[in-house]
């Protein structure tokens, strides 16, 4: 079973550089005995409260992000706020913590996530994207959870011009989003 196991999680992995979880080991029959085993034999690192990498597997820039939103354990989870505004290439910021969301209600218990920034906020499908195959909000969402969050407005100022030279937000959006930013400026 070790062998087959290990092929099945590594076809996963490969979509999700190199990570798997325990929940997709369950999807694919395969227990967490089993998976346990893998990570004693030292084919998979164990990471978090149900995930797992696979310990050869190549580095991908995207991977810690990813890691970040499994960490979680939450289905809807995402990379939201400052982080999104960095990994969408809108401003300057250089967040020193990867920033999160998960659905309202959500109660986190589980330890590791110093380098994490959990936000609670319940999420359209629309307002969430991808980014290196990484869930994340979308530019329009994440200019407004940081402007909400208090990013220095010369940042959210620099999100917004590049978001509007590149067509990254609807313009009635666009509109919005700097009413906003007065309004949380007067």
């Amino acid at each position: 079973m070790g062998v087959l196991a290990r092929r099945q999680l590594w076809e996963v992995a490969v979509d999700q550089h190199g990570y798997i979880t325990l929940d997709d080991a369950q999807k694919l029959g395969i227990s967490q005995p089993t998976v346990a085993m893998l990570a004693h034999r030292g084919t998979l690192e164990h990471l978090a409260k149900g995930v797992y990498r696979f310990a050869h597997f190549p580095t991908s820039p995207a991977g810690p992000y990813l890691e970040a939103v499994l960490w979680t354990g939450q289905p809807r989870a995402c990379l939201s706020h400052d982080t999104a505004l960095a990994l969408h290439e809108l401003c300057d910021i250089n967040p020193g913590r990867i920033h999160v969301t998960v659905p309202k209600g959500r109660r986190l218990r589980r330890t590791g996530g110093d380098l994490y920034v959990v936000h609670q906020q319940d999420l359209d499908d629309e307002q969430i994207g991808w980014w290196e195959r990484v869930p994340i909000v979308t530019v329009g969402m994440a200019i407004e959870q940081c402007i909400d969050s208090g990013v220095p407005t010369y940042l959210i100022k620099q999100a917004l011009d590049t978001s509007a030279r590149r067509g990254a937000v609807r313009p009635g959006d666009l509109d919005r989003l700097n009413a906003t930013l007065q309004v949380r400026n007067d």
